[in-house]
């Protein structure tokens, strides 16, 4: 059994197309030619804190893949990374144990920017003045970066509660290409972000409202009780895209949105809309919003790439 650590995999990834990676997972679990079990969870009060297990497999492949990782919002008042976790690769047919692969929580962070920038490769407008980022933890920073290349834009407008994280957030990414604005006024960024990505922890509604021609994509929410987005706004979007339905109807915003009546009548995933089963966005005027929860087939099909990369080494 290999057992690859952190540094290992960093390496690797950038040889690996993740957005490729990804869009075929995405793909393949659209078709129904994934297995996914229901998440598993556990929820910690004191200190705050949950743990996600997802797995599940590709049918006909060699592998089954089981991903743990953790967060633990308290762990930067100890100078700890509020992130942990590991991803577990067994062979398909027998049940061997293959790989362990020791990310620390990085390749979830990775696969979960890679899903956000894949978003707005298919639902972004094409013209954006300015990208907004609610948040400044991690995954903050690497929807940012994994947004160059994806979109035709270097200006970004970053919200947060705190001037100091604000502050933090624009001496990290002072190397990143982008020229990058802090606020704490949430209208901002509304008012002037035509793609939107909100990655926060937070438990009730961060934006009330959107203006035309704005895609959102809502990577936050992504327990029974996280929230960032007012129901609203998926009740009136155009289009609201899923990573996967079955998922999105037990957590995330399309989970809270029925609580008040929102329905999954006309909710798409985006695995439909990569492969061209269903149309992205048709107007620059409409409202799109995609809701990701994390779907196991992205921790599969990353977590395959980097041990076939390190095995080719």
């Amino acid at each position: 059994m290999d057992i690859l650590n952190l540094d290992q995999i960093k390496s690797v990834l950038p040889q690996i197309d993740l957005i490729d990676v990804i869009e075929r997972g995405f793909t393949a679990y659209s078709n129904g030619d994934v297995v996914v079990p229901p998440v598993g969870e556990m929820h910690f009060d004191s200190p705050p804190g949950d743990v996600h297990i997802k797995y599940g497999y590709i049918k006909n492949d060699d592998v089954y893949v089981i991903k743990i990782a953790s967060g633990f919002f308290r762990n930067s008042d100890f100078g700890l990374p509020n992130g942990h976790g590991m991803m577990l690769v067994f062979n398909q047919k027998t049940g061997e144990p293959l790989a362990v692969l020791q990310d620390e929580g990085y390749l979830t962070d990775v696969r979960t920017a890679v899903a956000g920038a894949i978003c707005a490769k298919y639902l972004s407008p094409k013209k954006v003045d300015q990208i907004g980022i609610v948040g400044t933890g991690i995954q903050a920073k690497l929807q940012l970066a994994y947004l160059k290349g994806i979109v035709d834009c270097k200006h970004a407008l970053v919200w947060g509660r705190s001037e100091t994280a604000l502050l933090k957030y624009q001496s990290d990414m002072s190397e990143s290409e982008f020229n990058i604005e802090t606020t704490q006024d949430m209208d901002k960024i509304i008012d002037q972000c035509q793609l939107i990505v909100t990655c926060t922890a937070s438990e009730y509604p961060l934006i009330h409202r959107v203006n035309p021609g704005t895609h959102i994509t809502a990577m936050g929410s992504d327990t029974l009780t996280k929230q960032e987005l007012d129901p609203s706004l998926l009740a009136d979007a155009d289009m609201v895209v899923a990573d996967s339905r079955f998922q999105c109807e037990e957590r995330g915003e399309i989970h809270q949105a029925m609580k008040n009546g929102f329905t999954m009548n006309e909710v798409v995933e985006i695995g439909e809309i990569i492969s061209g089963h269903h149309k992205s966005r048709t107007r620059e005027d409409q409202v799109t919003i995609a809701d990701l929860t994390g779907v196991a087939v992205q921790d599969i099909q990353i977590s395959k790439a980097v041990r076939q990369k390190l095995k080719l080494q």
